[in-house]
């Protein structure tokens, strides 16, 4: 299990990923190459993965990202160190909190 700042970032395996999440198309890289995993709000500052895979983004805010790294990747971010993530497939969610009456992704 991995953490930087409010993303976690859980190792599955590959049979435990849904069939719809495998067959899905990746979500788009920024201008940068990146696949981004969280945008910053108030900085614009991104939690991103370089170099080759897929990130599969959930149908609502609250549902988990599935990312696949075929070879391993790195996922950065301009304040937190560079974590080192091993190959294969991982579920990527956002901290929440708890507002009165309903839950919120945490504001980053």
């Amino acid at each position: 299990m991995y953490r930087q700042g409010d993303i976690l970032i859980m190792p599955v395996a590959e049979e435990s990923v849904p069939a719809a999440v495998r067959r899905a198309p990746s979500a788009p890289r920024d201008a940068r190459g990146r696949l981004v995993l969280a945008l910053g709000e108030a900085t614009g500052h991104a939690h991103a993965v370089v170099g080759p895979g897929t990130l599969v983004r959930g149908s609502g805010q609250m549902d988990p990202d599935y990312l696949h790294l075929p070879s391993g990747g790195r996922v950065v971010h301009e304040e937190h160190a560079a974590i080192s993530l091993p190959k294969g497939w991982h579920r990527v969610q956002r901290q929440r909190e708890y507002m009165p009456g309903a839950y919120r992704v945490v504001a980053d």
